[in-house]
């Protein structure tokens, strides 16, 4: 059964009186409290304000600009004054030593003053190109070491001001404790202010822009133009793509572009009129000879840029060859492109003084410059290599070039072939051979392809390896052969074996030609050169040379220009591949050219101090190599002589004859009974009408022919005799009569003793 609930009445609530008490208050803080707070306050400005001073939040890029051009400034000037001084204590000591020559006094002779003549015109060609050259505006690389420096020092400054600070709050505390407190109240002042200064409220606000108009007045009118806003700094990461192109917007010349924006805008407008597929242009520079940015294409490759740099030269209003695009292997869809107004090398170093035997052949040394700044450096070390070039193409300089390097070396003989012109004229004092007729050219190529084979065999026992080890005791041969297209078919056919064998035995050809198809080089060998180099030529010669593909990579030296009469033009200028060390890009270089005058101090300072012989061991071990069958001589059935030889391999005496080059040292074949044993040799087979002899027939005719003088002589000793005049051993004679292959002694060669 359900009961019912009570309901109680709710007791009524009391009245309160809220008005009746005043809530408690917080109690007011202490002093004390107060001053930890507002120390806390300032110690947090003063640590953002000292971090964003060590880190550089204060040097904005006018600043880090000026600072980084007063440091190449200030390198300059140093540089500038070190070489007037070394180019005037270079013409004093050559006039000490022309005085010292005129008076016959001791110290004083040709050679010294020759000497003192040479460092003289390099010393002072180095002070005009160093005084030609400008101050460039300092490079991003530049610009961040600055800002580095700058943050670096300030770090020194905050570490050694604590550690000095110390030091001197100590002395300020003794020398209150001994009554002078003048110090520590100086000091206590001095760190109030100083405290007062970093703790207040910090606010960094944006750094200011650098001015792009900052440029040396030597440049193109373009770099003069003042900044329409928005401006970079010098090398500036500025990117703008196609979809921030106004549709209206119409293409204009690049004198119209003074800031990186306008210039990616310029770059951009002009690539869209002409159906280009640029879509982002970035890394935009500004360099002395006009502009440098890196484009992106969106579909296909930089290819389409190459093909359209005629059009595009058009719309920036550009010199022929004004747009150089450089695609990126790294970045396959990317390229360097470079429009040039001005001439890219015009600054560029000259080369450095090289001393007589200063370097190895294994050194690599400068020859040029790229369009991009970059050096030119390589080593010839076992590397055979191909300089193609039209007439007018520089061939001739780029070989002085490089043969000014090698005969600065200690371990190395240079030799020097032109079947046309004159080759190394200039450095003729430092080579050791000179040719130029075709039976000189082919005597000098038999004798080294013949050298370079026993090498192969010499290697093991003289503890090389597989590769020969060049020292001024075993020394390397560079052979530069220039205008091989003019050579001989039998010299051109040399040159192609020596290429096959010669790299490992440091015996190499540094060729040149006009062309380089095998109508030219007699083979189609220019893609198997290691190191190929082309300059102003036929596109037909960039893609025999660089590849078939080459001109859709960049490369592109059918579109420099030869010299003329006049104006030198792209003269000297290259695309290049395969150096030892360095990746094949498209890039232009400049191989520098030196002057005729100090090539021919260079040559005569190496001279005196020494040219060298081949090692006698390679000598030796040239007698065991089998010449090359079209170089034989051919015999009918009978063994009549049918065709005589071609060349004849000569002894290294008789090609210094032949090539009329100084003799070895102790090699003169003075008179005595020596000579007269190659001359009656000679005589007895002219008047037998035979070009050869065998030892015993030979010596059988000679006692015949004077039998008081070669009577009594042996064998044995008529061939030492003979070896005593530089004839060497026996050679191998071919067919005569029943005997195969007897071994005796060449009129020829004979001859070429006298």
């Amino acid at each position: 059964m359900a009961t019912e609930t009570e309901y109680q009445p709710y007791e009524p609530f009391e009245p309160v009186d809220w008005l009746a008490e005043e809530p408690a208050k917080p109690a007011e803080p202490s002093r004390a409290d107060r001053a930890k707070v507002a120390f806390k306050e300032q110690r947090g400005h003063a640590a953002t304000r000292t971090k964003d001073w060590l880190a550089g939040g204060d040097l904005d890029q006018v600043t880090v600009f000026e600072l980084a051009a007063k440091k190449k400034q200030r390198k300059y000037d140093s540089g500038l004054t070190q070489q007037e001084r070394t180019a005037a204590e270079a013409r004093a000591r050559f006039e000490v030593a022309k005085t010292q020559a005129e008076a016959s006094e001791k110290g004083g002779n040709a050679s010294s003053l020759a000497g003192y003549a040479g460092r003289t015109a390099a010393a002072e060609a180095k002070l005009e190109q160093l005084r030609a050259r400008p101050v460039l505006p300092p490079t991003d690389w530049e610009i961040a070491a600055a800002r580095t420096s700058k943050k670096a020092t300030r770090a020194a400054i905050v570490a050694g001001g604590g550690l000095g600070a110390m030091s001197v709050l100590g002395g300020a505390i003794e020398q209150a404790a001994t009554g002078q407190p003048m110090l520590l109240a100086v000091v206590t002042t001095a760190a109030g202010y100083g405290w007062y200064l970093i703790s207040r409220p910090f606010v960094r606000g944006q750094a200011g822009e650098a001015p792009f108009g900052m440029a040396p007045a030597s440049l193109p009118a373009t770099f003069q133009a003042e900044p329409t806003g928005g401006a970079m700094g010098v090398g500036s990461h500025v990117v703008m793509n196609v979809e921030q192109l106004a549709d209206d917007a119409k293409p204009f010349p690049l004198r119209g572009a003074s800031t990186p924006e306008r210039l990616a805008e310029c770059v951009l407008l002009a690539a869209r009129a002409e159906n280009v597929p640029i879509v982002e242009v970035s890394d935009v520079t500004r360099q002395p000879w006009g502009w440098q940015c890196t484009v992106r294409v969106g579909e296909g490759t930089p290819e389409a840029i190459i093909s359209k740099a005629g059009d595009l030269e058009t719309r920036f209003d550009l010199k022929t060859n004004g747009v150089r695009p450089q695609p990126l292997r790294a970045r396959r869809a990317c390229a360097i492109l470079r429009l040039v107004e001005g001439d890219p090398f015009a600054t560029a170093p000259g080369l450095p003084y090289r001393a007589p035997k200063s370097l190895s052949i294994t050194d690599a040394f400068r020859i040029g410059t790229s369009v991009g700044g970059d050096p030119l450096e390589l080593s010839l070390a076992g590397v055979m290599g191909l300089w193609v070039a039209a007439s007018g193409g520089g061939k001739t300089g780029i070989l002085q070039a490089l043969a000014e390097g090698v005969t600065a070396c200690r371990d190395n003989i240079t030799i020097d072939l032109d079947p046309f012109g004159d080759g190394l004229e200039d450095l003729g004092d430092a080579v050791r051979i000179t040719a130029r007729s075709n039976e000189q050219i082919e005597a000098v190529l038999l004798f080294f392809l013949v050298m370079a084979k026993g090498r192969a065999r010499l290697r093991a026992k003289l503890g090389m390896g597989k590769k020969w080890k060049p020292s001024p005791k075993h020394p390397a041969v560079t052979i530069f052969f220039d205008e091989l297209p003019k050579a001989s078919t039998l010299a051109k056919r040399l040159y192609n074996d020596l290429l096959l064998v010669g790299r490992k035995e440091l015996i190499v050809v540094e060729a040149a030609s006009q062309g380089g198809q095998s109508s030219y080089l007699g083979a189609n060998i220019a893609q198997m050169v290691a190191l190929k180099a082309v300059g102003p030529c036929k596109v037909e010669d960039t893609r025999s040379v660089l590849g078939d593909g080459s001109v859709k990579e960049g490369y592109l030296p059918h579109k420099l220009s030869p010299a003329t009469q006049t104006d030198p033009k792209d003269a000297g200028h290259i695309f290049i591949q395969g150096v030892p060390g360095m990746a094949d890009e498209p890039i232009e270089y400049a191989v520098h050219e030196v002057p005729s005058a100090v090539l021919r101090q260079l040559g005569q300072e190496r001279l005196e101090a020494g040219l060298l012989d081949p090692d006698q061991d390679s000598l030796d071990a040239m007698r065991g190599v089998d010449l090359p069958e079209y170089v034989e001589p051919e015999y009918d059935k009978d063994g009549d002589l049918k065709k005589p030889a071609p060349v004849e391999l000569l002894t290294w005496e008789q090609l210094l004859r032949l090539c009329d080059a100084e003799p070895p040292a102790g090699a003169e074949l003075s008179d005595g009974p020596a000579r007269a044993a190659v001359e009656d040799a000679v005589t007895v087979m002219e008047k037998a009408g035979v070009d050869r002899m065998k030892t015993e027939v030979l010596l059988a005719a000679l006692q015949e022919y004077d039998p008081d003088a070669y009577g009594e002589l042996g064998v044995d000793e008529f061939k030492a005799l003979l070896k005593k005049a530089g004839a060497g051993a026996p050679l191998t004679l071919g067919p005569i009569g029943e005997e195969k292959n007897p071994r005796g002694f060449k009129r020829d060669r004979l001859r070429h003793l006298l």
